[in-house]
């Protein structure tokens, strides 16, 4: 869900497009590492993250992905290095959904208000601008005749959605998403894919991380993952073939000698240019 760890003493005002722009600089990375005792989550990496830029991080299982999302998203402190935010830059964060409660008392109305929590606390009451923000996030992820239901009877697909508008109610300079559209119907993967592509037209920066190459060559930039850096760049440079072998191992096949078929291990399922998970899954 949206990150709700820091909530300011003073009102930051009605939504508006993101503070610093495109092109403007938001997060960088210098000489980053992360490690969970003795295993080595993250070598050192440096990396830059400007607004109005769509990035994916591209890896197998355990490639670190997560791991830096966790530090854009301030979850994680590096063991060794810096991680520079510029600015106080809004980040909202969308973790993948591990578990979660059916029983969940909430409706879908309540889970998206939350997105305003950081703005308001906890006990004051909504304003108009944040009723509006809801209503648009709602009605950009088509989840508007949702409001009424309770969170925990929503199919997959229409909690993965919810969550993402519940991210766009704060009005993110920064977005992170973790594995966005995995195992989703068709039309919550484009609705998500939409926003991604209306995000950093705003100006906003949007990292995301995916097993899915077609999505990944819908970004801007790619960053692909073996625990360090293997490549960074447009995606038909970052995910050459050769690259991909790298990164994944044994875990490709390639047909045709042009697409690049990456059986992921742990996911069960084979993603290449045309893969469209089960709805419902």
């Amino acid at each position: 869900m949206t990150n709700l760890d820091r909530v300011p003493d003073a009102d930051p005002g009605p939504a508006s497009p993101g503070t610093a722009g495109p092109g403007a600089v938001m997060v960088a990375l210098t000489g980053a590492t992360v490690r969970y005792g003795s295993i080595l989550a993250l070598a050192p990496t440096d990396l830059t993250f400007v607004g109005g830029r769509s990035v994916a991080l591209v890896g197998s299982n355990g490639s670190g992905k997560s791991t830096l999302l966790g530090l854009l998203a301030r979850l994680l402190e590096p063991t060794r290095g810096v991680v520079r935010f510029e600015g106080r830059p809004r980040i909202s964060f969308v973790a993948q959904q591990h578990a979660f409660h059916r029983w969940m008392p909430m409706t879908v109305d309540e889970v998206l208000r939350m997105g305003r929590f950081r703005r308001l606390g906890l006990v004051r009451p909504l304003r108009r601008a944040d009723r509006d923000a809801v209503a648009t996030a709602a009605e950009r992820l088509e989840v508007t005749e949702l409001l009424g239901r309770a969170f925990g009877q929503l199919s997959g697909g229409q909690r993965q959605r919810v969550l993402v508008a519940q991210a766009l109610v704060d009005v993110p300079d920064l977005l992170l998403l973790d594995e966005p559209i995995t195992g989703l119907d068709l039309a919550s993967q484009e609705a998500i894919l939409g926003v991604i592509a209306d995000e950093t037209a705003r100006g906003a920066s949007v990292v995301f991380s995916t097993h899915h190459l077609d999505e990944a060559h819908r970004a801007d930039r790619v960053v692909l993952l073996a625990g360090q850096v293997v490549a960074d760049g447009p995606p038909a440079e970052a995910l050459r073939p050769e690259l991909l072998a790298a990164a994944f191992g044994g875990r490709l096949v390639r047909i045709d000698h042009e697409a690049v078929l990456v059986d992921e291990h742990g996911h069960g399922e084979l993603h290449d240019d045309c893969d469209h998970p089960d709805p419902g899954r």
